[in-house]
């Protein structure tokens, strides 16, 4: 891990897909990063930012300002919100003002904090347009994409699978395109595992973690993970999920254990879908290329169990 101090701000559909609260947890435990900020993406009412806030609470950070973001898409949503009740209270919702996101990313980002957005890029890309160039002025870290393919052996997942792309394509082209961001693709993050291996620590290491376990468990059942795991060689037996957004936040933490490299990129609006495609002299995006995923699995764990204990 980085010994390094750096600030981070996340920006997270938290709720829906179990890996956010796994990616949350991470950088609260991660040695040298400050959590500055979370804003929440699609996030109608603010039940995301309440769910944010509680997880907050278990690890006891109140000092983490939370605002809930963009309640829609720009674009028109590509899959329908679901808010799987993994929770084991009632969560009340935290709404905010208009703006209120917008304004605490911005103050993030004017003070030089990497933004990493692991849900929708609705929030970014508005701050784009409300304040040009800003985030070209600092790291800004996006998890999705799809211009690499899965290696061999794992699950062939492209254009239809990159929900955080697609969920709101309007926003994806304007953060790809004018922000420079640093991509963490679908294919990598196939390669980063949550396993059944990973329960008993985490359920001994305090309430987050518990959290964290028993969210993870609930979704692999609710989804098939295991038998998916079962199903391709190059996939674990246990597999619970994919660590898609704690590798996405792992990099924003400046984690040595990913390479990225620069990957020309193709963009076109079609089919209601932002497609990428690699093409010589296209521009050059940011792509992490590969990433440690044994590595990853120590350091990931370290960082959750810290944040709980």
């Amino acid at each position: 891990m980085s010994a390094a101090r750096r600030a981070v701000h996340l920006d997270t559909d938290l709720g829906s897909d179990t890996d956010d609260l796994c990616a949350l947890a991470m950088l609260l435990g991660w040695d040298g990063v400050d959590v500055v900020g979370v804003t929440t993406s699609t996030d109608p009412g603010g039940v995301r930012a309440g769910m944010v806030e509680h997880a907050l609470a278990l690890a006891r950070r109140d000092d983490v300002p939370v605002r809930a973001g963009a309640a829609g898409s720009l674009a028109g949503l590509f899959v329908p919100l679901e808010l799987p009740d993994y929770w084991p209270d009632a969560v009340a919702p935290r709404p905010a003002r208009a703006g209120a996101a917008l304004e605490l990313l911005e103050a993030n980002a004017e003070a030089g904090a990497v933004v990493v957005a692991v849900g929708p890029y609705t929030n970014v890309a508005m701050l784009e347009a409300a304040r040009p160039g800003l985030l070209s002025s600092c790291e800004v870290v996006v998890m999705g994409g799809h211009v690499t393919t899965p290696r061999a052996g794992l699950p062939p997942w492209g254009v239809d699978d990159d929900v955080n792309v697609q969920q709101d394509r309007f926003a994806a082209a304007v953060v790809f395109e004018r922000c420079d961001p640093v991509v963490v693709p679908l294919a990598v993050s196939l390669e980063v595992w949550l396993r059944a291996a990973h329960l008993p620590p985490l359920r001994s290491a305090g309430p987050l973690a518990r959290l964290v376990a028993d969210q993870a468990e609930m979704h692999a059942l609710d989804n098939g993970r295991t038998a998916l795991g079962r199903a391709w060689p190059g996939l674990p037996d246990d597999l619970l999920n994919f660590q898609y957004d704690p590798l996405a936040c792992a990099v924003a933490a400046g984690w040595t254990g990913a390479r990225a490299e620069r990957v020309p990129t193709e963009f076109e609006l079609r089919g209601g879908r932002l497609r990428m495609t690699r093409r010589p002299g296209a521009r050059a995006l940011r792509v992490v290329v590969e990433a440690d995923g044994p590595r990853f699995e120590r350091d990931w764990m370290h960082a959750v169990t810290r944040a709980s204990s």
